[in-house]
């Protein structure tokens, strides 16, 4: 019996050794250095009609189940600034009737991005061509503990930057 707690023992130390990174501090998936915790992609050059208010985006390699995805749109660069807003996005009225809306949902194998108007022909061009979103896979653990309707918030905690967006044009995918 003393020898099967002291192997416990030995064991619990091994376990807890080879999850903590250099600095005794645990590293995401338990390792250390630089761990990239949300994928993402910038999807460019989305084109919405009347007749095809949907677009699909089939992820590369399935999420984790339980992941979540955020999706933000470029509404505007403002001083070279991008400035993205979170969808579901308000909601956008028109001057001479009606309004339009982006929402999305997803699968752990694709996500939607869709365009919702009660008459999409009233939609100017530059809600419906050349649309840019960007979208975010984050573990659902830490869902809770980030402001996700800012863009550079949700990237700045998950680490990534520039270099880890993936960038997708989705005129070539047609």
């Amino acid at each position: 019996m003393k020898k099967a707690i002291q192997l416990l023992g030995m064991f619990s130390i091994v376990l807890f050794v080879s999850c903590s990174g250099s600095d005794g501090v645990n590293g995401a998936n338990g390792l250390d250095g630089e761990v990239i915790v949300g994928e993402t992609y910038e999807i460019d050059n989305i084109d919405f009609s009347a007749s095809s208010n949907v677009v699909r985006f089939t992820f590369p390699q399935e999420i984790v189940n339980g992941d979540a995805v955020l999706v933000y749109r470029l509404e505007e660069i403002v001083d070279g600034l991008d400035v993205w807003e979170p969808l579901p996005t308000a909601t956008v009225f028109f001057d001479g009737g009606g309004y339009l809306q982006y929402r999305f949902n997803y699968t752990i194998g694709d996500v939607d991005i869709i365009v919702e108007s009660d008459d999409l022909t009233l939609a100017d061009d530059e809600f419906m061509l050349n649309q840019i979103f960007r979208i975010i896979v984050v573990p659902s653990d830490l869902l809770n503990s980030i402001d996700t309707s800012d863009i550079n918030f949700v990237m700045a905690e998950l680490g990534i930057n520039q270099d880890h967006i993936q960038t997708i044009d989705m005129s070539i995918q047609k």
